[in-house]
């Protein structure tokens, strides 16, 4: 018998993951059903993407794992209706994106080279940077995206940081939790690096209180989620130094709208929601290995803690 797979998102990306799954649960020897419609109660995975306009799964009866196309879960965690495993997508391209993102923009702080793209004015200012080794580098979220990019940041020298809201403990990165990790996270926080997940406990992390914490001109870089921030408190920290700069690319509307006053900040830097990207050729294979492990009564990737989410 089959295994019925349901594809559920994007219309326009069903022709471009169709031939990828078959053909990955085909070397896979799964025997199965793929398709972008199908009754409820034939279903036993769902390929899913909160954009394919799938919300209620209580007709889905013999439903085995939701498997999400994105790294965020945010919108499907606490649905109700969901009782089944709910699987995250970490996926090597997504992870590397990521890391390459987040790596790139703290090393142009930590370097300086906005002053010399932009151009000097003709002041020669031997502004020399310190070492990565005397550079202070926080990530919020030490998630599979957080803690890719603390090893990154790790290995090129630099002193990282990292919270989450549970304990961790990765080798080389100093590992700090719960309300009082926060704020010694924030008052060592030269680069600040915002990777944690989108949630009611998460929403406005940076506010007007935690960015007094920082350091007077800290830098700060989110490619994790808009409703991180307050904005309003940003823009102020902003206008009196208190943040020297800061890089988004991820907001609360999408697009950000033309009047935004992101865009004509002269310490901001907007970016399109590019910081990383889920890619068909690997994500495809994380699925397809997450159906074969269900087909063979193993543990699925990258099951998601409801309970703590980062």
């Amino acid at each position: 018998m089959p295994v019925n797979v349901l594809f559920s998102a994007r219309p326009e990306l069903w022709p471009i993951y169709r031939p990828l799954i078959e053909g990955y649960l085909s070397d896979m020897g799964v025997t199965f059903d793929l398709r972008n419609a199908f009754a409820p109660e034939e279903v036993d995975y769902v390929v899913y993407a909160p954009n394919g306009g799938l919300h209620d799964f209580t007709p889905f009866t013999r439903l085995k794992a939701v498997l999400s196309l994105w790294a965020g879960v945010e919108s499907i965690a606490d649905n109700p209706t969901l009782t089944a495993p709910l699987a995250r997508m970490v996926d090597h391209g997504l992870t590397q994106g990521m890391t390459e993102w987040v790596v790139g923009h703290v090393l142009r702080y930590h370097l300086g080279m906005d002053a010399h793209i932009h151009g000097l004015k003709g002041d020669w200012r031997q502004d020399v940077p310190p070492l990565a080794s005397q550079r202070q580098v926080t990530i919020l979220g030490l998630g599979a995206l957080g803690e890719a990019a603390a090893r990154a940041l790790t290995a090129l020298g630099f002193q990282v940081t990292g919270w989450s809201r549970s304990p961790k403990d990765l080798p080389g990165i100093t590992c700090l939790h719960g309300p009082e990790g926060l704020d010694q996270a924030l008052s060592g926080a030269e680069i600040l690096v915002l990777l944690l997940p989108s949630t009611a406990a998460t929403e406005n992390t940076l506010n007007a209180q935690t960015l007094s914490r920082l350091p007077r001109g800290a830098r700060i870089i989110n490619p994790g989620r808009g409703p991180l921030i307050d904005d309003d408190a940003l823009l102020a920290a902003l206008d009196s130094g208190q943040v020297g700069h800061a890089t988004l690319d991820v907001f609360r509307i999408e697009p950000l709208p033309r009047d935004h006053p992101y865009w004509a900040h002269p310490n901001v830097t907007v970016t399109p929601h590019i910081a990383s990207e889920t890619r068909p050729e690997t994500a495809a294979q994380v699925i397809c290995e997450n159906i074969r492990r269900g087909e063979s009564s193993e543990l699925f990737l990258h099951l998601v803690d409801r309970t703590l989410g980062y």
